[in-house]
């Protein structure tokens, strides 16, 4: 593995790997290492005759899928900036995203397509569709001749066939930029994390040293979005570099898509955030610990180690029966959940990152890893608690290396705001540290929410478009039991002028639900509105403590 070029490891993998498979989408045939280099050259030569440049944008949204990755890989090595949006946000904050990164080139899926506007996206030179690589719109007229004639050039380049010889690609500087990963969809909110080649590759070089026993031709599902660096790092990047043969779901991962995934494509390493874990558990373990006869056998001595190992098997056969380990990251884990995987010893293990650091920060493998903890810092990477004393006192996690991003794109403000004096990242979360090392995260004071397939939901998103809402004058936003809900209080005096009472006042709610629904996408939209009946409880500073309503929001009722 090429410890100072990317853009190496890429080159070589295609080379070492060319007859093995490396792209299917889910329940097609694969696409193998050599057909995905050629697809490559032909993007080469419509990226240089449509005038694209080194270090220019170009972005890419849509489902995961093999033809994303292609898209990816192709824009990576030619050395443009790759600007990856997630497919679920709404076609405003496509279009600003796409303004905002001024790029050049869109590479679309489908669906997303049909909700956007080119008119409304004046930089781009040409827009591409995914699924099949068509040129949809072009405002530039060497874009339009350069996609007529990529067969026309890739064989008068290529006469004698495209080979493996023919694959080498410039190197970068190690340092340039070049990933702009946006942390948000909407205008206020949106902060373009800017990643340089340094730090998706020291991902990469972390992923090659924690797990030695992955190789050529073994199996990943896809499930996490690519638009976010956990999946496009540790499903997509670290696997294409081994060799490995990726499996896009294509779909939304329901609990019967991921089962039936699992039992066809048994991988050999599984990366997923709680709630896909937490599913399995509850759909098919919960069930049968929960029955009386089970919970008397499993406090019987002997017994219990039978009834374990039945269990284990029936969750080992659940997630495949073959992975290395189930990597949980994004997200905590449920207790209850973690505790009782523990003593299965289930080949699971918890690890901690973030955009900002491409993005892992801490990690363990299985056989080490600590109860409640997201093991140890990686390398390369440096981490630290901002308290007095790390073990006993929860501070906020700081951190520095080689995976810390260069800065918030075109925002110096929010860019020198996230960093300490002396070059140390703070990330936001909290936690201690104890004696071994290992890192345990006592609080989040970010807030952020993740979705069921790993999207970032961030509340004060939803919480805005609430509050722009009529009657409403301030609002929490929430995970519960995995779905989003609100806690909204009215403006008194609005309902006291009208003569709107507690019954028509819940009318209203209803209403502020339907019409804030509509303008978000489905992973984030709200369940449940809870009526607040009073102001919330604020700190000095008039900031909601929102700690305080995590729990008591059990004992309310929502408006149905």
């Amino acid at each position: 593995m090429n410890r100072d070029s990317f853009i190496a490891n890429i080159e070589e993998s295609l080379k070492n790997h060319w007859d093995y498979p490396a792209l299917s989408d889910y329940k097609a045939e694969p696409k193998y290492y050599s057909l995905v280099a050629k697809q490559i050259a032909r993007a080469h030569i419509f990226f240089e005759e449509c005038g694209i440049k080194k270090e220019d944008k170009i972005a890419l949204c849509g489902r995961n899928s093999a033809n994303w990755a292609i898209s990816f890989f192709s824009i990576i090595t030619y050395g443009a900036v790759a600007v990856p949006i997630l497919h679920e946000f709404k076609p405003e904050a496509v279009h600003h995203l796409v303004n905002h990164s001024e790029a050049k080139l869109l590479f679309v899926g489908d669906v997303v397509w049909e909700g956007l506007d080119h008119k409304k996206m004046e930089g781009l030179n040409a827009i591409i569709l995914i699924p099949d690589f068509s040129m949809v719109y072009s405002s530039c007229n060497s874009c339009k001749r350069a996609f007529q004639r990529i067969e026309e050039r890739f064989h008068k380049k290529y006469p004698r066939g495209f080979r493996r010889d023919n694959v080498k690609y410039d190197r970068e500087n190690i340092d340039d930029l070049a990933i702009i990963n946006y942390t948000s969809g909407t205008t206020s909110l949106s902060k373009g994390v800017m990643l340089s080649y340094r730090a998706i590759n020291s991902n990469l070089l972390f992923a090659k040293e924690v797990l030695p026993d992955m190789t050529a031709g073994m199996n990943i599902i896809s499930m996490l979005p690519m638009a976010h660096m956990y999946g496009m790092s540790f499903e997509i990047i670290f696997e294409f570099m081994i060799g490995m043969h990726i499996h896009f779901l294509t779909r939304v991962p329901s609990p019967k898509i991921i089962a039936e995934a699992f039992e066809s494509v048994k991988p050999d390493l599984i990366i997923a955030v709680p709630l896909i874990i937490e599913k399995i558990y509850k759909s098919k373990i919960k069930p049968m610990i929960d029955k009386t006869l089970v919970k008397i056998l499993l406090n019987t001595p002997i017994i219990d180690s039978v009834i374990k190992n039945k269990i284990l098997s029936s969750l080992n056969n659940a997630f495949g029966g073959r992975f290395y380990e189930i990597i949980i990251g994004g997200a905590a884990l449920n207790q209850e959940v973690e505790t009782f995987f523990k003593k299965l010893g289930l080949r699971y293990t918890i690890g901690y990152g973030m955009t900002e650091c491409a993005p892992i920060i801490t990690y363990a493998d299985w056989k080490i890893h600590k109860l409640n903890s997201c093991g140890k810092v990686t390398p390369r990477m440096e981490i630290r608690i901002d308290s007095p004393d790390s073990e006993n006192i929860v501070g906020e996690i700081l951190v520095k290396g080689d995976n810390v991003m260069m800065g918030y794109y075109k925002n110096p403000e929010a860019t020198a705001a996230v960093f300490t004096e002396d070059g140390w990242l703070k990330t936001g979360d909290l936690g201690l540290i104890d004696k071994e090392g290992n890192l345990f995260i006592k609080g989040r004071s970010k807030n952020m929410i993740l979705g069921a397939s790993g999207q970032n939901i961030y509340p004060e998103e939803i919480e805005d478009k609430l509050n722009s809402m009529e009657y409403v004058m301030e609002s929490i936003v929430l995970e519960q039991e995995g779905k989003i809900i609100a806690m909204v209080y009215l403006n008194q005096d609005m309902l006291d002028q009208e003569g709107i009472d507690i019954v028509h006042s819940k009318s209203i709610i209803k209403e502020i639900k339907e019409q804030v629904n509509k303008e978000l996408p489905a992973y984030s939209q709200i369940s449940y509105i809870y009526l607040q009946e009073e102001e919330f409880e604020k700190t000095p500073k008039r900031s909601i403590k929102r700690y305080l309503y995590t729990s008591t929001i059990q004992h309310k009722k929502p408006i149905e």
